[in-house]
């Protein structure tokens, strides 16, 4: 159980609470048993008919106990869930503070419904970590001494017997309970967790799976995991209700125990016969603190699951190590490649190999090549996404690795070929770039990014993932975001892909003249589609992950090689055989 070990450092800071909320806990049950003993004592003292004063006693204390159980029932439910959402937030805050650094290149390695899962049901399996893990042994440890000391002010004899019957519902039934429970957790969260994936993956691919007549199949394969995980919640609910008739099997014997042992000493004169009621009713009052042990165990195992799959991410070593004192980011925004060679993980053909070219600051470049030459990948190595297998980035003289990847991304606006757009308004998606900017700069930054008729339209909704705009129209958002953001390095990774020729022209002559307007803007354009290429000042051509032509437009057509063949194919009227 060395994930729950590590969960309790994680909640170390709110141990004050925890604390506080079981005293509470033990409170309110040792009131609910002074209460009823209080009560036990009143009704076998009034049957011998004695004075109102020697009632009087018994009847105030079942006032105090009477009131104080309630007041101190509520105050501890009320500690015990701030507690609990004290812990929650406190386990969030970890978990994005982990897993923050992975991103993007450690969490691609995991489909998208398992990291749900662990994001939201394994953090809100872990809510039972405190009221129903930790605080449960401690109330009823608690309990169990109070009785001791109870029943020893009678006889050692009671105190040792009831809890002998303390120690079996406090130990006994909850290894019986989890003995008949053992991988049900674990098998519960792995059937989740697929369940998870598959139900994404049927939402986002439905289109798909109509149009290949495959829906059918997929929603049968849903519905027996579901059934096999309803067959295991059905295990464990049985043997969860199992848990109160044992516990009160257990109670039971412990009244005919303590009747056995008390019979002689009340026989004896040892014992005030009136005491009777008072010791069963406080025995049995007593073992309500042991009824829900047996569920935490359950609840330990369910934990100790969700906690190992959040440590398998948790303890997932970073790509990118952010340095512990990162130099201030250059106001030269030149970039150097020099040398670099990148292979993705699992992979053995390096993406690029020894790739070494200079961007001057103010240059506009074009980046081009077939698909798979390994274009976007500069992006990725650029941004620190990822560090080259060998050789150095550098910006302004400054290698990557001496920088905050925070800082080079503020300072690195970027628009790629696939855009996400959050279920909010047009405004809060643009604001992403720029907090504080005004009506004025987000109505400026759409015209620049030809979505001049959006301007009067801030506050509409953009749907799930964009879905009420167009793909070229999300595409434009992207592009006014990353303008709105005035960065000095400007990455455009085929943002223009699912532009019209039009607008793409458009588009690019607005950004070819913000740049123009501001020489310390460096442009880089990653393409395929060789479009309006006289407009830059350079172009690299990539094949294999190497440069294997560079030059301007002009210049590189003159070589008459793979760029002009690559000009040649988008360009050339189509023959019409071909047609």
């Amino acid at each position: 159980m060395k994930e729950i070990v590590r969960l309790l450092r994680i909640v170390r800071p709110f141990h004050w609470w925890m604390l506080l909320a079981a005293v509470l806990g033990f409170a309110t049950i040792g009131s609910g048993i002074g209460l009823l003993i209080s009560s036990a004592y009143i009704i076998a003292k009034a049957a011998l008919h004695p004075s109102f004063q020697e009632l009087q006693f018994g009847i105030v204390a079942v006032r105090f106990f009477g009131m104080a159980r309630g007041v101190l029932r509520y105050i501890e439910r009320l500690v015990s869930h701030n507690t609990t959402f004290k812990i929650l937030s406190g386990l969030r805050i970890w978990f994005y503070k982990s897993i923050e650094p992975l991103a993007p290149a450690r969490l691609s390695q995991y489909k998208s419904g398992d990291l749900l899962q662990r994001i939201t049901g394994d953090i809100d399996t872990l809510e039972n970590l405190y009221a129903r893990v930790l605080s449960p042994p401690l109330t009823a440890a608690l309990i169990s001494c109070l009785l001791w000391f109870l029943m020893g002010s009678f006889s050692v004899t009671f105190s040792i017997t009831l809890l002998c019957f303390h120690a079996a519902a406090a130990i006994g039934i909850p290894l019986l309970s989890s003995r008949l429970n053992r991988g049900t957790s674990s098998k519960i969260s792995t059937l989740q967790t697929e369940l998870q994936t598959r139900t994404l993956d049927c939402i986002q691919g439905i289109g798909d799976l109509m149009l290949f007549n495959r829906l059918n199949g997929h929603i049968k394969q849903l519905h027996k995991l579901k059934c096999r995980e309803l067959t295991l919640q059905r295990k464990q609910a049985l043997i969860q209700r199992s848990h109160e008739s044992l516990t009160g099997l257990l109670m039971n014997a412990a009244v005919l125990a303590l009747l056995w042992v008390l019979a002689p000493q009340v026989s004896d004169g040892n014992i005030d016969g009136v005491y009777t009621a008072v010791i069963i009713i406080a025995v049995m009052a007593s073992f309500e603190a042991f009824l829900p042990l047996p569920d935490a165990v359950q609840h330990l195992e369910t934990n100790a699951t969700a906690g190992k799959r959040l440590f398998e991410i948790a303890d997932t070593q970073p790509v990118v190590i952010v340095p512990e004192r990162p130099e201030p980011f250059p106001e030269n925004c030149s970039i150097s490649f020099d040398s670099v060679t990148f292979t993705y993980p699992e992979t053995y053909q390096p993406a690029l190999s020894n790739l070494s070219f200079t961007v001057p600051e103010g240059e506009k470049i074009a980046i081009v090549g077939p698909s798979g030459a390994g274009k976007s990948t500069i992006t990725g190595l650029l941004l620190r996404f990822w560090d080259p297998s060998e050789g150095t980035i550098s910006i302004g003289g400054k290698s990557l690795e001496h920088l905050d990847p925070e800082t080079i991304r503020k300072n690195i606006g970027t628009v790629n070929q696939r855009t996400y757009l959050f279920g909010e308004t047009i405004r809060k998606n643009l604001l992403l770039a720029k907090p504080g900017a005004d009506d004025e700069e987000l109505k400026q930054a759409l015209t620049f990014a030809g979505l001049e008729s959006f301007t009067d339209k801030l506050d509409q909704w953009a749907g799930q993932h964009g879905m009420n705009l167009s793909g070229g129209e999300r595409q434009r958002m992207a592009i006014a975001r990353t303008l709105l953001q005035d960065a000095p390095v400007i990455v455009l990774d085929e943002a223009t892909v699912n532009l019209d020729t039009i607008t793409e022209k458009n588009v690019m002559q607005s950004i070819l003249k913000l740049c123009g307007q501001d020489r310390a803007k460096t442009l880089l354009v990653i393409t395929h589609r060789l479009r309006h290429m006289a407009l830059f000042d350079r172009i690299l051509v990539l094949a294999n992950g190497r440069i294997s032509e560079e030059g301007s437009h002009h210049e590189l057509l003159q070589k008459n090689g793979l760029y002009a063949s690559m000009w040649s194919l988008q360009h050339l009227p189509t023959p019409p055989g071909l047609l």
